[in-house]
């Protein structure tokens, strides 16, 4: 028996097949169009088989998240753009038995093991062909498990988030549509994080067209809400601070009635500077891929009646979620004391266990959440998680350099970006420039710090550790000279 997910995508895909359902790069595809190419991909898939894609935001893209979800297997999300020696070494790891990707992509950064299928994507006017596997060789299916999200963890390497059908379907499905809805929305967020396969799979859920961006691009963006006049869109920070600090104006964003803004921490004078320039309320919310999706977040409703006096909060628990708050020891605290924040998602059902997360945080009596900081060191720029460590280690990798420290530093559009202070081995030469192009084929675009110092000497603790705090003060200083 079909689940119900995949009985919503099968019907709306067959409600109006010669609709509108995706324009992309100034061009409109049917829904048709979209199940042809999505049926030919779910041909070459089985139940619980895991399939890797090398995502990237394009129609062929989207037909192909849809066909393997109608076939019931597992799509594994592979980023293209974490950097090319990466992005190899994860598909060699992973073995897959199905790897699927632009042609481009596929020679470029795959170099698939005897065992898997590699299938090129080119455009939904154009079926997938397929390169048989040499040494085919049987793997475990997962049943159940929709997308392998790829994530960064709080320590260590990238790790993939298990997101299942069931998950899937409490957060995207709703109300059956019975023919093909009036109004676009705009996905402007990358299929490879969670946010977008979301996006895409309410649109299709609830029979929505809508336009897909390549990337949030302020003159696309703001020409497609101009065209296509939605209600509401979304916008991560640092997207909203774009918008913010243009020369757009009112009537440039006159059809929309709420903004909603997540996956970092917006500061409340953005969003009511916002709310000032365009005149729309911006619903900041709290999300993680561990969680599969939201947890809090503000209403519109909400918004009318306590934005004043909650200001700054990223609203209350959604879909079903229970949040708390607790001590080093794990003992729940009481109302306004601040914590570890901890989460049941409502994702996840009634029996999961407290999420420790590694976000500071406080809950008022009425239960509105505040995110006050990071227990841990990790870097949020413009949505994206970046590690210190990682960036740490690819910079040290150079044969010119001794030790490298990386911290965040604030940046206004942003939120943080990374900076990095490098010391080199004695008689060794290496420019900031040098190591910049040097990251630039190790880590993707956002873990490349903005700024690189290379000093005498890193400034470290007795104990020999790179003394943070120094670290900061010295980038702080520098940028207000």
């Amino acid at each position: 028996m079909a689940h119900p997910l995949t009985e919503r995508i099968e019907r709306v895909l067959a409600l109006q097949p010669d609709a509108h359902a995706l324009e992309f790069d100034g061009h409109w595809c049917t829904w048709g169009e979209l199940a042809a190419f999505a049926q030919r991909i779910g041909a070459h898939a089985t139940a619980g088989q895991h399939v890797g894609v090398l995502l990237r935001n394009r129609p062929q893209h989207v037909a192909t998240l849809l066909g393997l979800l109608l076939a019931g297997a597992t799509l594994v999300v592979i980023n293209p753009s974490r950097g090319e020696a990466r992005t190899r070494a994860d598909i060699a790891a992973l073995d897959l038995p199905v790897l699927i990707g632009a042609p481009d992509d596929l020679s470029t950064l795959a170099d698939p093991s005897p065992h898997t299928t590699t299938i090129t994507i080119r455009g939904l006017d154009q079926p997938p062909v397929a390169g048989p596997a040499a040494v085919p060789k049987h793997t475990a299916a997962q049943p159940g498990v929709a997308v392998r999200m790829l994530t960064s963890g709080t320590t260590g390497p990238p790790k993939r988030v298990d997101l299942t059908y069931d998950m899937l379907a409490k957060s995207v499905l709703g109300d059956v549509p019975a023919a093909v809805r009036g109004g676009v929305a705009i996905v402007n967020a990358p299929l490879v994080h969670i946010g977008g396969v979301y996006r895409v799979l309410q649109c299709v859920c609830e029979a929505r067209p809508f336009v897909l961006l390549d990337r949030f691009d302020l003159r696309t963006w703001a020409a497609a809400v101009r065209t296509h006049r939605p209600r509401a869109v979304s916008l991560v920070p640092a997207a909203l601070r774009t918008v913010l600090h243009s020369d757009l104006t009112r009537d440039d964003l006159a059809s929309v009635r709420a903004v909603t803004s997540g996956t970092a921490p917006l500061s409340a004078d953005d969003a009511d500077a916002f709310t000032e320039k365009f005149g729309v309320p911006v619903l900041t919310s709290y999300a993680a891929t561990e969680f599969g999706g939201g947890v809090a977040g503000w209403s519109l409703a909400d918004h009318q009646e306590f934005w004043t006096a909650k200001r700054g909060s990223v609203g209350r628990a959604t879909l079903g979620a229970r949040l708390r708050v607790v001590d080093d020891d794990g003992q729940p605290l009481p109302a306004d004391r601040a914590g570890l924040l901890e989460v049941k998602p409502g994702q996840l059902g009634p029996d999961t266990a407290w999420i420790r997360t590694t976000d500071l945080a406080r809950i008022d009596v009425d239960g509105f959440l505040w995110i006050l900081g990071r227990a841990d060191q990790a870097i949020i720029r413009g949505g994206f998680k970046v590690l210190p460590d990682d960036v740490r280690a690819a910079l040290e990798s150079h044969p010119a350099v001794q030790g490298a420290s990386v911290v965040g530093r604030s940046d206004e559009r942003l939120g943080e970006i990374p900076v990095a202070m490098v010391e080199l081995k004695p008689s060794a030469t290496a420019t900031d420039r040098e190591l910049i192009d040097y990251l630039s084929g190790r880590l993707a675009r956002y873990e490349v710090p903005a700024e690189i110092a290379v000093v005498a000497e890193i400034p470290r603790t007795p104990s020999g550790k790179a003394d943070l705090t120094e670290v900061r003060r010295h980038f702080e200083q520098d940028a207000r000279a």
